[in-house]
Order: C-alpha cells, then structure tokens, then sequence
C-alpha cells in the first residue's frame, strides 16, 4: 500500500519523484561519458515471469553492453548485489550511477564482483543550460501524464467512483477526505489503491496532492462529457423538431393547394348557377 505525504509539506520530495529525476540526470550523465541509452525501464523476463526491472540499458563505443541502476542516494551491499544479479540474467556488464557508497563493505563488494559505479558527487556538475533542458523534460512528461488521463482516459466510472473523488478533490488532505467519507486514513488508503489498480487512478499519483490533481481532472473530465452529450441531445431534439416542421409545412402546402382547388370549383359552381338562373 502506497503511504501517502500531507499536502501541507509541499518541499517533500517523493521516493519516486527523486528516483525519477536521478534517472533523468543519470541519462544525461551516460551520454556526456559516450554511453548510448538503448533501453529504459528493461523488463527481466524469465520464463514468462516478471522478476524485475533495470533502469538503463546502455551500450559504450565499442559495442559492450551495460545494465545500469540508478540510486537517488548512496550504494549499499544490497543495491550491489541487486545490480550484479540483474545484468548477468541480461548479459550485460553491471553498472550503478549514485551518490557513493554507503560504506567500504559496498565498495569491496563491488569492486570484487566487477560492478562499475559512477558517482554523481565526484563528476556531475550541471551547467544551468543542461538544467534547464533535464527540468523542462521532466515538466513536459508531467503535462503528458495529465493531458492523457484527460483526453486518453477510457476507465468506465461508477457513482461510489466519483463519490470518492469528490471527497478527494474537496478536501486538503488525506484525514479531511477521509473524514466526509465516514472512513479512517488507512481505509481510505486501500479505496485509493484500489482504484489505482483498477487504472482508475494512474500509477505514477503517489503523493495525495498528485490523487487530488487526478480527481480533479477525472470530475472536470465528467462535467464536459455531460455538457457534450447534453449538447448532442439538444442537437438531436432541434434536427427532430426541424423534420417535424418539416412536415408540418409540407401538410400546410398540401392543404393549400387542396383549399385552392376547392375554391376553383366552388367558382365554377357559381358560375353554372349564374348561368342557369339566367
């Protein structure tokens, strides 16, 4: 279960959200060193299973190939191990881009096990162009990520679906919503998570001010298909109540044309009694 920050410390800095932005840093870092980016997020596959995941598959100039795990912090024995055990099921070398070593234990074992570590503290100095490019690319994908839940989303919602995310956008954190909604925080964790595994609520929504941002979304998203499919009612009545003047007109022309002929008669009638009477 995802455990969610309070939206009152907006300097806290997700697990994910630095992970995210250590990767984005440590690609720029591959590339400056010459290193290609073949693959990002490469699935480890055994016999049909999913049993992990490398961050970077990178490739140097001469063709050698390197399963690359990025640590937002230092590298510990286990983050070692982790990068070793990953890149011999691919066939590539291992490497880590991080911060250092957590301890000379780390280091040992991974100087003994061939685990190349590129430390970001001893070589990454950005210029504010490359921050600049790393931050907008960082934005631009967050744009992406709320323009498809806008435009993208297909997920058939349920009334109890939306009576959750009204308490969820109306509140300013977790315990108010939970609160409207006569639930406590872990209970309302679960319902949240739970629509995170039905892809009601994106993955990538960790912090409850991101699940807020997506109720937003998802209710504004329900206000405009309601207006459209009003819209399209209303087109629909007015094309309906067009045909039905329509023919309204047309039984208006026919009755004159009717009443027409009938005084053509009527005249003529009149003219035989004239003529008779005469």
């Amino acid at each position: 279960m995802v455990s969610y920050l309070s939206s009152n410390n907006p300097r806290v800095l997700s697990s994910r959200r630095r992970g995210f932005a250590s990767e984005r840093i440590a690609i720029s870092v591959l590339e400056e060193l010459g290193y290609r980016v073949l693959e990002i997020g490469k699935k480890i596959v055994i016999n049909n299973t999913e049993i992990g995941e490398v961050d970077v598959v990178a490739e140097d100039s001469s063709g050698v190939k390197y399963a690359v795990e990025v640590k937002a912090g230092k590298l510990d024995v286990s983050g070692v191990r982790q990068a070793y055990v990953n890149a011999l099921v691919l066939g590539a070398k291992p490497m880590v881009v991080c911060k250092g070593f957590a301890d000379d234990a780390a280091r040992e074992l991974a100087e003994k096990l061939g685990v190349q570590v590129i430390q970001l503290s001893d070589i990454f100095l950005v210029e504010s162009e490359e921050l600049y490019s790393i931050v907008r690319e960082v934005v631009e994908e967050a744009l992406t990520d709320y323009f498809e839940l806008f435009y993208g989303y297909t997920v058939q919602l349920k009334p109890e679906h939306y009576e959750l995310l009204s308490a969820i956008h109306s509140s300013t954190s977790i315990e108010e919503a939970a609160e409207k909604l006569n639930l406590d925080v872990s209970s309302l964790a679960k319902r949240i998570d739970e629509l995170r595994r039905q892809n009601i609520i994106p993955k990538w929504a960790s912090k409850y001010s991101s699940v807020k941002r997506v109720a937003q979304i998802l209710l504004q998203k329900k206000s405009v298909i309601s207006a459209l499919e009003e819209s399209i009612r209303l087109v629909e009545n007015l094309k309906n109540l067009v045909d039905q003047l329509k023919t309204v007109q047309s039984t208006l022309n026919s009755l004159t044309q009717q009443l027409t002929k009938t005084q053509q008669v009527l005249l003529k009638l009149n003219k035989l009694e004239e003529q008779t009477s005469s």
